[in-house]
Order: structure tokens, then C-alpha cells, then sequence
């Protein structure tokens, strides 16, 4: 029997589609030149096969996606974590928090801000470049246009070049649409 996951977590939860994702035996052509490209180049999640129904999308989606949380330079692929983060948890979205929760704790080899964070939101005491750019990411999906001069000059304080408040952008607002994708197409269980 399966549980839909309400709390957020670090253990990552099944993600069960309400559509049927593609059957790669019955994939065109253009489904399957689509999959070639997936998320962090890994195998084709269910999610992925659900998108490759709207193959037009997947084609940029999935490139997007790569070029946002894995490109050189800029923030530190940790720090996208944590905006993605932030995304997910004013979106709810348990799913998606527990991915980037995940490989924060992996890339970083420390649970505790992950888990202060899950514990305590934007009052979470981390440290204070980690607590910004969570600040940040949580007033941005809240509400992008609240996000001000102020902001920025927060995030600069707290030691961000422009690229790096570029990718905190980017990698949120990726999350801001991620998530509620993930919503309306599935939801988290564990078996």
C-alpha cells in the first residue's frame, strides 16, 4: 500500500504520474530523439516520460533544465539546491524538495542546514550567505515582483556576484514552474 508524503523530507519519495508516462516501445521518432537529453543526464524518470506526451516542450525543457542547475561559473551548484529549495517550500511541492534537499546534503556533506531549514524556514539560523540566498528564493515564489533593489543588495552583501544573483534567479524561478507542473501531472508516495 502507498502513502502520499505530506511532510517535507530527505528521503526522496516515489513520484506516481496520474497520466500514464510513454511507453518507450510505442515512442516516435521525435519522443525519443526528445529523451535523449534528461535531467543531469541520468535515466528517464517517469516525470520525463510523462513530459515526452508534449515532445515540443520536452525538447526545451530538458536542455533548460541542464543549463540552469548544472552550467560552470556562477553559483555553486549547492547553493542552486538551496533556491530550488526554497521553491519547493513555499510551493509545496515535497517532491522537488526532497531532490534538491538530497543532493544539497550530498554535494555538501552536511545535513544540519537542510535539516534547520525543513525545521525552521527563512528562520533557519545557517549561515548567513546560505540564510539570503534561502530569503531570497522564498520571497521570489512567493511573489517575484516583491522582490526589490533591497533584495539584491542583500544578496550582495552577503558576498553574491551578478551571476550568481542571476543563477539564484534562473534556478528558482525554473522551480516556481517545476513545481507546480509536478503537482498537476502526479504526487509523492512511498511504497
Amino acid at each position: 500500500m502507498s502513502n502520499i508524503v505530506h511532510d517535507f523530507t530527505t528521503d526522496i519519495p516515489v513520484w506516481k504520474p496520474y497520466v500514464a508516462p510513454l511507453d518507450l516501445a510505442e515512442a516516435s521518432a521525435e519522443q525519443l530523439e526528445a529523451l535523449k537529453i534528461t535531467p543531469s543526464n541520468t535515466k528517464v524518470s517517469d516525470y520525463v516520460l510523462v513530459l515526452a506526451h508534449d515532445v515540443e516542450t520536452l525538447k526545451h525543457r530538458s536542455p533548460l533544465f541542464n543549463a540552469v542547475m548544472y552550467n560552470r561559473g556562477g553559483l555553486s551548484r549547492a547553493e542552486r539546491e538551496i533556491g530550488a529549495v526554497g521553491a519547493s517550500i513555499v510551493n509545496r511541492c515535497i517532491y522537488c524538495a526532497a531532490v534538491h534537499a538530497s543532493r544539497y546534503n550530498q554535494l555538501t556533506k552536511d545535513e544540519d542546514v537542510i535539516a534547520a531549514i525543513f525545521s525552521d524556514g527563512v528562520d533557519a539560523e545557517i549561515d548567513p550567505r546560505l540564510k539570503a540566498i534561502l530569503t531570497f528564493a522564498v520571497k521570489l515564489s512567493k511573489c517575484p515582483p516583491d522582490a526589490n533593489a533591497a533584495d539584491m543588495a542583500a544578496l550582495v552583501e552577503a558576498g553574491l556576484g551578478k551571476d550568481e544573483i542571476l543563477d539564484l534567479i534562473l534556478s528558482t524561478s525554473l522551480f516556481g514552474w517545476a513545481n507546480r507542473l509536478m503537482h498537476t501531472l502526479g504526487e509523492p508516495i512511498t511504497e
